[in-house]
């Protein structure tokens, strides 16, 4: 009897002990698989990752609010109850040098059927033309936003939904100004922006012009823009490249110069057309012109990008290598020295100036008293429907 008592406590001692180890083993090994997780794309992208599992979906428009403890909150958080000022005369104070608006990590995401009548709602003190000032104080910058643009109506909106709190978390005096290119002839993005900057310079002594793609969006407000001493780039960390830095000289995306900068370094190329090659000359043409590229952290210069398929009339250029291996013999030839262009339009909207221009072919600008081709006039027709159209959309 004492025999078998004592053999099923044994029985049971060895069961308890298999048991013990094997919750051990299945604690262990839950463990292993939460740390591979965290650690496969960086800890914060994972923590979000599970903790969007288990909230509610976001409703993005007419969220007022951050939601505590994840990171990217509202970029709108905070800013309705900023007022219009009566005026701003010699007695307003200067802004902070931080804005106690910069809260960080922004949550971007695409809502469905965004209208820029909702964004103009979102942002009731942005006055004709896209412009700002910080209604309690005088802003300590003033920056120009120049972003080339052609047949990008869907991308449009949401940067702007996103770019005009941004900009406003940061007390910055700025304007937005949207180069469009005329016609259907391939697309040139550096020579729009040197056309932007021309026409931006002519309105307002900016400090700082940021030239920005349209299917960027900034994910982190402390990624100020303003300037510093060299030209800066700012979209180091975008979601397409893994939030890395593709190469060292890249300096696509979203850059920023002062007007002392751009000039210094004859502006932007005007003869790379399509897609391909401009960003490196830029680059190059910073280091030519004795500057360098300074950037912010990948953490704070975090952009996403909006996905979409090459442009028509945008399609790769197969000279941008040759014409990179001649930048040194080539960047004081051509540039703002060199600039050749028509203003067709200039439109003040409430989100924004749209700026229409000729910008020519690679045969060059076309004279004014010569008559147009064929071709050519029913591609300016429409380009003229498609400024109407973001006309349109604007003051719906």
């Amino acid at each position: 009897m004492r025999e078998n008592r004592a053999t099923t406590n044994i029985i049971i001692i060895m069961v308890s002990i298999h048991s013990k180890w094997r919750y051990l083993f299945m604690f262990l090994g839950i463990q292993l698989v939460v740390m591979a997780l965290l650690s496969r794309d960086g800890y914060q992208k994972r923590v979000s990752y599970f903790i969007r599992i288990f909230r509610k979906p976001d409703i993005l428009l007419g969220r007022n609010d951050t939601i505590p403890g994840i990171p990217g909150g509202d970029v709108y958080a905070d800013l309705l109850h900023l007022s219009k000022s009566p005026s701003h005369g010699d007695d307003m104070p200067y802004c902070p040098k931080t804005s106690p608006l910069i809260s960080g990590p922004i949550h971007v995401t695409c809502p469905s059927g965004l209208t820029l009548k909702e964004v103009q709602r979102k942002n009731p003190l942005v006055v004709r033309g896209g412009r700002y000032r910080p209604p309690d104080c005088e802003a300590r910058h003033r920056t120009a936003i120049v972003i080339p643009h052609r047949h990008r109506e869907h991308h449009f909106k949401f940067l702007l939904y996103y770019l005009h709190p941004f900009l406003q978390r940061q007390q910055l005096q700025y304007g937005i100004y949207i180069i469009q290119q005329a016609g259907n002839y391939t697309f040139n993005r550096a020579k729009l922006m040197n056309a932007g900057f021309r026409e931006a310079m002519r309105e307002e002594d900016w400090d700082c012009l940021f030239f920005h793609d349209v299917d960027l969006i900034p994910e982190d407000d402390r990624n100020t823009y303003i300037c510093d001493s060299n030209p800066k780039h700012a979209a180091i960390a975008i979601d397409k490249f893994g939030y890395k830095l593709p190469y060292k000289m890249y300096f696509g995306g979203v850059s920023a110069l002062t007007p002392t900068h751009y000039l210094k370094m004859n502006g932007f190329p005007n003869n790379y057309w399509g897609w391909g090659g401009e960003d490196d000359d830029i680059g190059v043409r910073v280091s030519l012109a004795g500057m360098y590229i300074t950037r912010p952290s990948l953490k704070i210069g975090r952009y996403k990008m909006i996905k979409h398929k090459l442009d028509k009339g945008n399609d790769v250029n197969p000279k941008r290598f040759n014409m990179l291996a001649k930048t040194r013999q080539t960047w004081k030839l051509d540039g703002m020295n060199t600039l050749e262009y028509k203003t067709i339009s200039r439109e003040y909207l409430p989100l924004y100036t749209n700026i229409t221009v000729d910008i020519g072919t690679e045969a060059g600008l076309h004279p004014a008293t010569v008559p147009a081709p064929e071709k050519p006039a029913a591609n300016m027709h429409v380009a003229m429907k498609t400024s109407a159209k973001l006309k349109d959309d604007s003051r719906e």
